[in-house]
């Protein structure tokens, strides 16, 4: 679908995804005007140096101004619920986002990925597995470079997206090649009237798709589209015939299609069972493009994880340590205590849960069963580590902590040997750090500092 040349743009939200929209807009000579609710958003010096002409409204949304456009481009931060934006909305404004535009220009195969969970996980290794088949390919979405600069580039052979429900809210054009829902889990209550309206927008991702693949471990995963469109699914359990799972050889746990035999579990170097889900997941999604198996598993081999994803920071004492803040959210938190827990259990090791900040109206008693069945101790911290602590009736050891160092002294003296002290804060970051990778980071070397002062061990 393309928009008719004329008629007023308006960019909502500056920053470099406003800036690449402005940017877009003009290089096709359209009349564009920008809205920020912010006095000094990001990108304002930039913007006004670049792009002298364009009209700029800050410190509020200007209702007159989105009424006046013939299309708003709006920021994923801003709901479109928002009564400004909605009331353009119901008098016939169409609002979309930079998703949308970059959708009806793009041409080369898309493989569109979303969930609760693991987005940017399965995106990386997505993109490396491309690479490594040859492929021109061009990584983005909710990660990395704004779509429409990776547009600017030029043409590609092959995009992976990352797509958080925010942005397939006012994204109408995709027509994924396939596309995948990885997982669904209470998230973004604070943004959704409750998990229907959530899962109906994270399900967006499946209009007008060629194939899909879903988790057959989360029943929340699968689209209510015909069976007659290809798909795939993945799990842990042993695959059917054209799917992916898990085999057990001689005891021993191997990656499979069908009854065909891929490759051993032990031979990833990302760890814990959601993340041999995500291998599954990738497997799946580069089989339906075309990708070549070899190429594929040598970057499973190859792959370490992502920085703050179950992210081991040091082993001291035979306690591992991980930086898992990229857990926002309850269904990350779950899926780190599981995948932990079922792989130290053998051993004796529990987990230790560093947990708490800005909740975003979640439930957390999901938390309660996990820790009840892996964990060792809670450390809470945060804006809203009361409504955890009550949430989490187990009988474990908890203390509540007022900075990050306490809360990992406190984790310590918890942990027993072959114990996982984890940090997967199931929150949001801003009421203590910038952002959940400062937070990660403040982790990562308080924990260092820590180990090194106890004399008692070494990090890695």
């Amino acid at each position: 679908m393309l928009i008719a040349r004329g008629g007023l743009r308006v960019v909502i939200g500056l920053g470099k995804t406003g800036l690449s929209c402005v940017r877009y807009l003009r290089s096709k000579g359209y009349s564009v005007a920008v809205n920020d609710t912010r006095e000094h958003p990001p990108g304002l010096a930039e913007l006004s140096a670049e792009f002298p002409e364009v009209n700029v409204y800050l410190g509020g949304l200007n209702a007159e101004l989105l009424l006046s456009a013939s299309e708003i481009i709006s920021s994923p931060g801003m709901a479109i619920s928002t009564p400004e934006i909605a009331a353009a909305s119901r008098a016939g404004v169409l609002v979309v986002g930079d998703v949308e535009l970059f959708c009806r220009e793009a041409t080369a195969p898309i493989i569109a990925i979303t969930g609760s969970n693991a987005k940017s996980t399965v995106t990386t290794l997505m993109g490396l597995m491309a690479e490594r088949d040859g492929l021109n390919v061009g990584v983005c979405g909710n990660i990395g470079t704004p779509v429409l600069d990776m547009l600017a580039e030029g043409d590609k052979d092959l995009y992976v997206m990352e797509l958080s429900s925010f942005q397939l809210e006012t994204t109408h054009s995709l027509k994924a090649a396939v596309a995948v829902v990885l997982n669904i889990s209470e998230d973004h209550m604070d943004r959704y009237s409750g998990m229907v309206e959530y899962h109906q927008t994270k399900h967006r991702i499946f209009r007008n798709c060629q194939r899909y693949v879903f988790n057959r471990d989360d029943k929340l995963t699968r689209p209510l589209i015909a069976d007659s469109l290809p798909h795939a699914s993945f799990g842990l359990s042993a695959p059917d015939l054209n799917d992916h799972g898990v085999l057990s050889v001689d005891g021993e746990p191997w990656l499979a299609r069908g009854r065909e035999l891929l490759m051993p579990v032990a031979e990833l170097q990302i760890f814990g069972q959601h993340n041999i889900a995500n291998a599954l997941a990738c497997l799946a999604l580069g089989e339906a493009v075309g990708m070549s198996r070899d190429a594929m598993l040598a970057t499973l081999r190859d792959f370490s994880g992502l920085k703050h994803r179950c992210q081991r920071v040091a082993l001291a004492d035979d306690i591992a340590w991980y930086n898992d803040s990229k857990g926002t959210n309850v269904g990350a938190t779950l899926a780190a205590i599981h995948g932990l827990g079922a792989a130290i259990a053998p051993a004796g090791g529990r987990v230790v849960l560093i947990a708490g900040g800005v909740g975003k109206g979640q439930d957390f008693t999901p938390l309660q069963t996990a820790m009840a069945s892996f964990g060792r101790a809670l450390v809470l911290i945060g804006e809203d580590a009361s409504v955890i602590d009550a949430a989490i009736t187990a009988e474990l050891p908890r203390q509540r902590c007022a900075s990050l160092d306490e809360a990992i002294a406190s984790a310590r003296q918890f942990a027993q040997p072959h114990d996982a002290i984890l940090l997967s804060p199931a929150c949001a970051s801003f009421d203590m750090f910038k952002h959940y990778e400062d937070r990660g980071d403040q982790f990562a070397l308080g924990v260092q500092t820590f180990v090194a002062g106890s004399n008692t061990g070494h990090s890695s």
